[in-house]
């Protein structure tokens, strides 16, 4: 019988199974889809911080588990011998115009003292070989965004639960301790549930790019004109990603993505003459106030939520992994009040 049963075996579903795991529970992770069958599947993985200001408990906790990620993602790797694809590579971005610039340099001093001197924000010169174009002539550079494969994360953070002992089962009935990471589909279900608007899925699309030229599996993140361009470290760069509130088909990809990598090319030159080798898309599960919903079922006594990782779920998961878990086996409640589902 198992101590823990996780239905969702997406990024939170599966790396909060994890940690339960390794303080000595038995998990069973069901998901009729298989791993990482929704948007945990997807190719882009920027691990990009909140920008260095107005400091608040979800600011913090994001950079908590960015500054975690890294002994995260090495154990997992460790346990099965699988890349997860995880590389704290650092991220630039262009600076539009002087207005920008300035605030840009308010946020460098800033970041001094928010990121705790484990990590730095920097106006640099955009005389960079992989960069993307600046209006200005510099552009931001963090050494604390990071970048994962999504899709090799979730199956080697599946083989580490196999290998611990675990099951991954298409079906299976309601053991132990319940907790539901069930994406997209599971904030509309709770919307229906509760009768109001929790939150609810969201398209993104997003693409695979193999350039023509060599990009260094180092090599930075770019954000610019709002698109993320990420190489990993197999040699191939994602570009994403849409966000669509209303579609027709979840699975599809179209023209707006064909925009999106048309602006990526003209804004990184270095991805001239690039050859789109996977388009992807799917629904995403975003909160009404895009934070994550932790803690107690509202409704299910002896269930827990973990859900709504919209774009941040891969950077958000080690610290949700282990609050969940300090919940769930200790009752220990750290989870930040912003992120409860009352809130």
């Amino acid at each position: 019988m198992a101590d823990v049963t996780v239905r969702g075996a997406g990024i939170f579903g599966l790396s909060i199974a994890w940690a339960c795991q390794q303080r000595g529970a038995s998990v069973i992770v069901v998901d009729p889809f298989g791993v990482g069958a929704g948007s945990s599947g997807g190719v882009v993985g920027a691990l990009a911080p909140h920008t260095p200001e107005n400091w608040n408990p979800k600011k913090a906790f994001q950079l908590d588990s960015l500054l975690s990620a890294g002994p995260f993602w090495a154990a997992v790797e460790a346990d099965t011998g699988l890349k997860t694809g995880y590389g704290r590579t650092g991220r630039l971005q262009s600076i539009a115009d002087s207005h920008a610039l300035d605030l840009a340099r308010a946020r460098e001093a800033s970041a001094k003292d928010l990121w705790q001197g484990k990590a730095t924000w920097a106006v640099i010169g955009d005389n960079q070989k992989w960069a993307p174009v600046s209006a200005t002539g510099h552009l931001i550079h963090d050494t604390l965004s990071a970048r994962i494969h999504p899709s090799r994360a979730c199956a080697a953070l599946a083989a580490a639960i196999q290998v611990g002992g675990g099951k991954l089962l298409p079906e299976a009935p309601d053991l132990g301790t319940v907790v539901w990471a069930t994406g997209a589909q599971g904030l509309d279900d709770l919307s229906k549930e509760l009768g109001k608007n929790i939150g609810g899925p969201q398209k993104g699309q997003a693409a695979l790019l193999r350039p023509a030229v060599e990009v260094s599996s180092d090599a930075p993140q770019i954000l610019v004109d709002a698109v993320h361009v990420v190489p990993h470290y197999d040699g191939t760069v994602a570009i994403g990603s849409t966000s669509e509130g209303t579609f027709d088909n979840p699975t599809s990809t179209d023209r707006l993505l064909d925009s999106l990598i048309a602006r990526a090319i003209t804004a990184v030159p270095a991805l001239a003459g690039a050859q789109v080798i996977a388009r992807w898309a799917g629904l995403r599960p975003r909160t009404r106030s895009r934070a994550p919903i932790l803690g107690k079922h509202p409704t299910r006594p002896g269930h827990f939520i973990a859900n709504g990782g919209f774009k941040i779920g891969f950077g958000m998961a080690p610290k949700i992994a282990d609050v969940m878990t300090d919940l769930i086996l200790e009752g220990k409640d750290l989870i930040p009040d912003d992120f409860r589902i009352e809130s």
